[in-house]
């Protein structure tokens, strides 16, 4: 096994299911956002407006429940292990990759043929997931900026106005929908370069075995194939 084993403890049941509402908010999200900004479907533009302003709010508080479970819910820091600390340590730098920046890149561009061994989140992969909070945060006020029942409200209408007027705020949010679009496909390359073990656990909470790390000496300690040799 060359990777580390994947445990639950690395996304605890609560962490799945967030993940699994801002995918669904974020495809409905997209989805709609085309269909408003090209009415193709005219029957269809209502109905997409509403579904458009309900996940919005919906991928909002999400992030905001995500960011405010991340000091109270424990993790797992890295993978291969069962131990736990509070989440949002694992979304600092962290004694086993704090200096790895350079070998993660290297690893993600096929320049480097082994894995590098460390904390759960590579540093590529923190620095984007820290971005999307304030994405999703800035994506929200702009949409407010944009929906008639808020628009003129003065912390909405002093950044319309910081901006240009309604057209340009208009323009900001719908390129900023590309931005969201060109994340997740990071985020599945990211998720997954390794293989699939990491999407199995995050959607479907199923565990994979792999070597046993030891956060606290930061060394590999054996081998953990989840009980699979001795049914055979």
């Amino acid at each position: 096994m060359a990777h580390l084993a994947h445990y639950r403890e690395a996304h605890p049941l609560v962490f799945v299911i967030t993940h699994w509402i801002n995918l669904i908010a974020m495809i409905v999200l997209i989805v709609t956002g085309f269909c408003i900004h090209f009415p193709f479907w005219p029957y269809f533009e209502s109905l997409a407006r509403g579904m458009h302003v309900f996940f919005g709010f919906v991928i909002f508080l999400n992030c905001v429940f995500r960011i405010i479970a991340a000091f109270f819910v424990k993790t797992a820091p890295t993978g291969g292990t069962r131990k736990q600390v509070t989440d949002y340590k694992t979304w600092l730098p962290q004694k086993d990759n704090r200096h790895q920046g350079l070998i993660w890149i290297k690893y993600y561009l096929f320049l480097k043929k082994d894995h590098p061994l460390g904390a759960k989140l590579g540093v590529p992969q923190k620095i984007s997931y820290l971005f999307i909070p304030v994405l999703i945060i800035v994506m929200f006020y702009t949409g407010m900026c944009l929906w008639v029942p808020t628009m003129n409200l003065p912390f909405f209408a002093a950044g319309t106005n910081l901006v240009g007027g309604l057209m340009s705020m208009r323009i900001i949010h719908y390129f900023m929908m590309y931005i969201f679009i060109i994340f997740m496909f990071i985020h599945v390359y990211l998720a997954n370069i390794e293989g699939i073990a990491p999407t199995k656990l995050m959607f479907f909470w199923k565990e994979h075995g792999g070597l046993v790390y030891d956060p606290d000496t930061h060394t590999i300690v054996g081998e953990d194939d989840l009980g699979e040799s001795e049914k055979h």
